[in-house]
C-alpha cells in the first residue's frame, strides 16, 4: 500500500499580494522583452553594415594585407552570431510576460502554467551562458598563463 506524503496533497493557492506581484512582473518582462527584441533588431543591423564598414576600414590599414576584405565578414557573422544568442532569453521572456498577463486577464491557469515554463526556460538559458561564458574565461585565462609561462 502507497502512502502519499504532505508534499504529494499540498496545493499552492496564491494571495491577492502575490498575484499583484506576478501581474507586476508580466508587464515589466513584456515591457524588457519589446526593448530587447529591437536591440536584436539594432544587432541585425549592424551586421548589415558592419560588413561594408570593417570591411572598408580593414582595405585602408596598411598591415591588413590579403585579411583586408574578410574582416567586414568576420565582424557581421560575430554580430549575427550575438543577436541569436540574445534572440532566445528575449523570446522566452516574451512569451513569459504575453501568457502571465493573459493568465490574469482570462482567469486561466494553464497560461500561468506556461508563462512559468517560459520564465525557467529564460533563466535555464541565462544560467547555461553564463557557465558557458565563466568556462570560457578560465579557459583563457589558463591559456594566458601558459604563455607567459612559455613567454619568459
Amino acid at each position: 500500500m502507497e502512502e502519499t506524503s504532505v508534499f504529494e496533497k499540498f496545493e499552492l493557492h496564491l494571495d491577492q499580494s502575490a498575484k499583484d506581484f506576478l501581474k507586476e512582473t508580466a508587464k515589466w518582462a513584456y515591457f524588457l522583452s519589446i526593448l530587447g527584441f529591437i536591440g536584436v533588431g539594432l544587432f541585425v543591423v549592424i551586421a548589415i553594415f558592419a560588413g561594408a564598414i570593417f570591411a572598408s576600414m580593414g582595405n585602408s590599414m596598411p598591415g591588413m594585407g590579403a585579411f583586408a576584405g574578410s574582416f567586414g565578414a568576420l565582424m557581421s557573422f560575430m554580430y549575427l552570431v550575438l543577436a541569436a544568442i540574445y534572440f532566445f532569453p528575449v523570446y522566452y521572456l516574451f512569451r513569459f510576460g504575453s501568457n502571465a498577463k493573459k493568465a490574469f486577464r482570462e482567469n486561466d491557469s494553464e497560461s500561468l502554467t506556461a508563462s512559468l515554463g517560459y520564465l525557467k526556460s529564460h533563466y535555464k538559458f541565462i544560467g547555461i551562458l553564463m557557465v558557458s561564458m565563466l568556462g570560457l574565461y578560465a579557459l583563457f585565462f589558463v591559456l594566458a598563463m601558459l604563455g607567459a609561462l612559455l613567454g619568459r
